[in-house]
């Protein structure tokens, strides 16, 4: 498994389509973060790929942050483990700001075993049966 350290958060590449992400605790995203993160995915995957976003840890998006992320034409699917009710509603409410993008978006409960039900659905939608 290939592991990117960024500035703010890390990317766990976890095969040749799929990435985990966990941003650090306490994290204010700004635009220029979602840049770098932005540029670590492009790299890493110039084909279809999907996400999966680990909320572990406590933080938040700047509005501009919030209006970029997760804007890649080649991004097929987007699941978020979160941990706390506060943490779905926040993804939830994110996701109603984002609609027009048409987000394949689900989201899973860290604490009933969601990472690996997580990763078992971004594989369905990554490969359709």
């Amino acid at each position: 498994m290939q592991t990117f350290q960024l500035s703010f958060a890390k990317i766990n590449c976890l095969n040749t389509h799929m990435a985990e992400v966990i941003v650090d605790q306490g994290v204010v995203i700004s635009l220029e973060m979602s840049e770098e993160y932005d540029k670590v995915l492009a790299t890493q995957f110039t084909s279809d790929f999907v996400l999966l976003i680990n909320k572990i840890n406590d933080y938040r998006f700047a509005y501009e942050a919030k209006l970029t992320m997760a804007s890649h034409s080649n991004l097929k699917a987007i699941a978020v483990i979160t941990y706390s009710k506060k943490d779905r509603q926040s993804v939830e409410a994110t996701a109603v700001m984002r609609k027009r993008d048409g987000w394949n978006l689900k989201v899973f409960d860290g604490l009933n075993l969601g990472r690996q039900a997580g990763i078992d659905w971004l594989e369905s939608q990554f490969n359709p049966a």
